[in-house]
């Protein structure tokens, strides 16, 4: 197998263990919302991840903090879109409307990707890769809805769907923003130091919350469900997605995030014990052949993503 190759199988595992790891923290998200307050379950959940990281991070960090410096505009760019705004729009979001829009309005994210490669970097919208934007599509909805698209007809949107579709454009721009990470600057440093900020920026917002709203009461289960988000879906999977990013490009990974429907689908098979029918076959099948068709490209130039912070 060639290096590019073996590169980009590699970054398509990267961007696949995110996104199964995404699957479940939307499970465990939308039980928790019902408990804690939007920004609350954002700031636990970045204080877990930051906690659980610093003994592994702290080196680098220490050792590369000239360069963390020299960049700090934009860690602090990427930290404010990524980790403080993104994920505390989604669960603000989660509190307004439905199961069924949140995922539907997520579906743009891999779009938004796609026409800002191309703004920003001049990639090809080739015919195949609209083709396998729109297979992927067709697939995710028809899973969403059971086969019965007749509840598309009977959507109402609510303020929560705004905020939903702010949260995939904005992890579209932070997706496009990893691409230029400072070469000299390694993952465990870089990571810790948006995990960091982010969680800076968040603070005043959950002290207002907190002033604001009533007392939680925090059960082992809830603090168990904290602990899942803060380390599995922040931690590991945003160095997974982030080191996709940097391997296969934003484009790439933000198809293949098209599979989360499919990996929520079968966490429900294990722990929820919902059937697995023939809508469900239909739809991986299409998606897969989506991703497949969209990724498959004739060997050119690839555009020439900068590493330096802009």
């Amino acid at each position: 197998m060639s290096n590019t190759r073996r590169q980009a199988l590699l970054g398509s595992l990267f961007a696949l263990g995110a996104t199964a790891i995404w699957s479940g923290n939307f499970i465990v998200a939308r039980g928790l919302s019902e408990i804690v307050p939007p920004v609350s379950i954002a700031f636990w959940r970045w204080v877990v991840a930051v906690i659980v990281f610093l003994p592994f991070a702290l080196k680098p960090l220490v050792a590369e903090r000239h360069i963390l410096l020299k960049n700090i505009r934009y860690l602090s760019l990427t930290a404010l879109l990524g980790v403080t705004v993104f994920n505390t729009l989604i669960y603000i979001a989660g509190h307004t409307t439905t199961a069924l829009n949140l995922s539907l309005i997520a579906i743009t994210f891999p779009i938004f990707i796609v026409i800002l490669s191309r703004i920003l970097y001049g990639e090809l919208i080739t015919t195949k890769k609209i083709l396998g934007i729109v297979l992927v599509t067709c697939g995710v909805v028809l899973l969403i809805t059971k086969g019965d698209l007749s509840v598309l007809t009977n959507i109402t949107f609510t303020v929560g769907d705004f905020w939903m579709l702010s949260a995939s454009s904005i992890f579209a721009v932070y997706s496009i923003l990893i691409k230029h990470k400072p070469q000299e600057l390694s993952i465990w440093s870089f990571q810790l130091s948006t995990f960091s900020l982010g969680l800076l920026f968040l603070f005043p917002f959950f002290v207002w919350e907190s002033a604001t709203t009533p007392p939680v009461t925090y059960s082992i289960t809830t603090i168990l469900a904290i602990l899942y988000i803060g380390i599995f879906a922040s931690l590991t999977a945003f160095v997974l997605w982030n080191k996709a990013i940097i391997t296969i490009g934003p484009a790439k990974a933000g198809l293949i995030y098209y599979t989360l429907p499919l990996f929520s689908g079968f966490l429900a098979y294990l722990f929820l014990k919902e059937s697995i029918g023939i809508i469900h076959l239909i739809s991986a099948l299409m998606i897969v052949s989506g991703i497949l068709t969209a990724n498959h490209q004739a060997k050119k130039k690839e555009p020439c993503y900068s590493q330096k912070a802009p």
